[in-house]
């Protein structure tokens, strides 16, 4: 019986690693991406087609969100608020977009819904992570829960999130065992041409890469 997942996927490593283990696991890949008004929207999406093309996705929604902008209160999609570049901070830092992964999960869900679809996967990390709420393995179990309340009687959704116990550098040694294309990957918060190299994606990026003993394929400007 042919099984299908509908997978988030940002157009970084992390979430191109998850619908790749959907993908090894058996599953028909319906790829969907979120234009939120990042800062990185345009290289984002030219990584998820890519991404999309390498799994030969049987379908691809790439959804528009403006209405973050109009929220704001994040740096990734308000042009006035910095991007932070010293360092991993405590707390939850200023490019946390409020309830990002919850918005985007409650529309993967419709989508899943009208396919019958059995899985919802999302490259959510909490151990060696910048520190969202929003990827927390418990509130995503939680999530699962009012979304299988909020559907028809028949739809069973299970949200897979095969990174959020992981470390940066063990993605990075199992994106390249499973040969995901990581040279059409992006993590960087606020570059499109070459990565920045010190904003926190960027930093937890390159961390993992050290550690793993590889070297990261993107460019990078410092």
């Amino acid at each position: 019986m042919l099984k299908r997942a509908v997978c988030i996927i940002s157009g970084g490593m992390d979430s191109a690693l998850s619908a790749k283990i959907a993908q090894n696991e058996g599953f028909e890949i319906i790829a969907l991406h979120f234009n939120y008004g990042q800062r990185t929207e345009a290289k984002e999406l030219e990584c998820f087609r890519k991404i999309a093309s390498a799994l030969d996705a049987s379908e691809t929604y790439e959804i528009d969100l403006p209405f973050f902008g109009q929220i704001g209160a994040s740096a990734l999609t308000d042009a006035r608020i910095d991007v932070p570049t010293g360092g991993l901070e405590e707390g939850v830092p200023v490019t946390y977009v409020p309830f990002r992964n919850g918005i985007f999960l409650s529309i993967a869900a419709a989508v899943a819904e009208k396919h019958a679809a059995e899985a919802l996967f999302i490259g959510v990390v909490e151990e060696d992570s910048s520190g969202y709420p929003d990827c927390r393995a418990s509130y995503i179990e939680q999530m699962q829960k009012a979304i299988n309340l909020g559907t028809k009687d028949e739809t069973h959704i299970e949200i897979r999130m095969p990174l959020v116990a992981l470390k940066k550098s063990e993605i990075v040694q199992r994106s390249l065992a499973l040969d995901v294309p990581l040279k059409d990957t992006w993590s960087c918060y606020q570059s499109e041409e070459a990565a920045c190299g010190v904003c926190d994606s960027c930093r937890l990026r390159l961390k993992g890469f050290q550690e793993a003993g590889s070297v990261d394929p993107i460019p990078y400007a410092n």
